[in-house]
């Protein structure tokens, strides 16, 4: 059994920088047509110059992959000028609670002074992409964020907000209620539970913000993945990390998936019975909601068992070294 995926799409991807970034975005160009950057560098991408000079490191690598990068600026107050001059080369904005996950510690710390900002991307029609979590209880950090994707959706109609790597049933039951609000899900939210990553030996590889969460939340993403659901689209917050960064004290968090995501959601689609769904959630759902046309690239998945390898540079992936039974077909494999 097989099938053909057109132009699929990570709406949601760390590619980092240096070595790690010349290491895993060749890994993504090739099964992707595009994926949304993330801009939390070392040094944010907030500027024009640093936008331009990202963009060009990841092509570099990418070398003649028929592949797009779709570019973010980090949030921050933005004069209107500065985003006329680079609406045509940014998918979106991506705002970060300050100090909530990874390089975000010049994120935002205070939201009632972000609105003139708010209001110029709603002008000009750019996206935002949020990274929803409070500073609260860790379990409970993104369903008290939604009190604030309510004020957003509210006082800012027009503005297309993007709920980033949703992880609980309330997030989902909230992102039906506004017509401005789309949502992405990952791989390896649809997977596991907070039990996979701490309830035997801690799995550190599992580790990831926001956090996974309980089987009811797991669920209530399944259903609306595995439904169809128009406004969910595929991102994978694939976030590499050196063994040294996640065999330590103090690990950091992300889930490595981009060797392995359209084999697994493929997998995942087939025991469910929805394969059919699948375009849609890969590629199909984001043209629409972000009105974007992709280069066109056909993707080809088979039913065929292999082994995911233990490390791909420095970096364990999810599910190294275990079996998978769909694969990319690869010319000249």
């Amino acid at each position: 059994m097989s099938i053909i995926l057109d132009s699929p799409l990570d709406m949601h991807l760390h590619l980092r920088e240096g070595e790690m970034l010349q290491c895993v975005a060749p890994l993504t160009a090739r099964d992707f047509a595009g994926a949304v950057v993330m801009p939390n560098l070392i040094s944010p991408v907030d500027s024009e110059h640093k936008l331009s000079q990202y963009r060009r490191d990841i092509e570099r690598v990418c070398g003649q992959e028929l592949f797009t990068p779709y570019m973010t600026l980090f949030f921050r107050p933005y004069r209107l000028a500065e985003l006329e001059k680079v609406k045509d080369q940014v998918i979106g904005l991506k705002l970060y609670p300050a100090g909530i996950t990874t390089q975000s510690e010049a994120g935002v710390t205070d939201f009632s002074e972000i609105e003139e900002t708010l209001q110029h991307m709603q002008d000009l029609s750019i996206p935002l992409l949020v990274h929803g979590e409070t500073s609260g209880f860790v379990m409970d950090r993104e369903r008290e964020f939604i009190e604030v994707y309510r004020d957003l959706a509210v006082n800012f109609p027009k503005l297309h907000i993007i709920m980033e790597h949703i992880t609980t049933a309330d997030s989902v039951e909230f992102m039906e209620r506004y017509d401005n609000v789309s949502a992405t899900v990952t791989l390896h939210h649809l997977m596991i539970t907070l039990d996979d990553v701490v309830g035997g030996f801690m799995q550190p590889d599992l580790f990831c913000k926001p956090i996974a969460k309980t089987p009811r939340d797991r669920g209530a993403l399944r259903s609306a993945v595995f439904s169809g659901n128009p406004r969910i689209m595929f991102g994978s917050d694939s976030a590499p990390h050196p063994r040294h960064r996640k065999e330590c004290v103090g690990c950091a968090a992300g889930v490595f998936t981009a060797p392995v995501a359209l084999p697994l959601l493929a997998q995942i689609f087939a025991e469910e019975g929805c394969l059919d769904l699948l375009q849609s959630f890969v590629s199909d759902n984001a043209c629409k909601r972000y009105r974007i046309s992709p280069p066109e690239k056909r993707i080809t998945l088979t039913e065929k068992e292999w082994v995911v390898p233990e490390l791909y540079g420095t970096v364990r992936p999810f599910y190294g070294g275990e079996r998978l039974f769909w694969a990319v077909n690869r010319d000249g494999e």
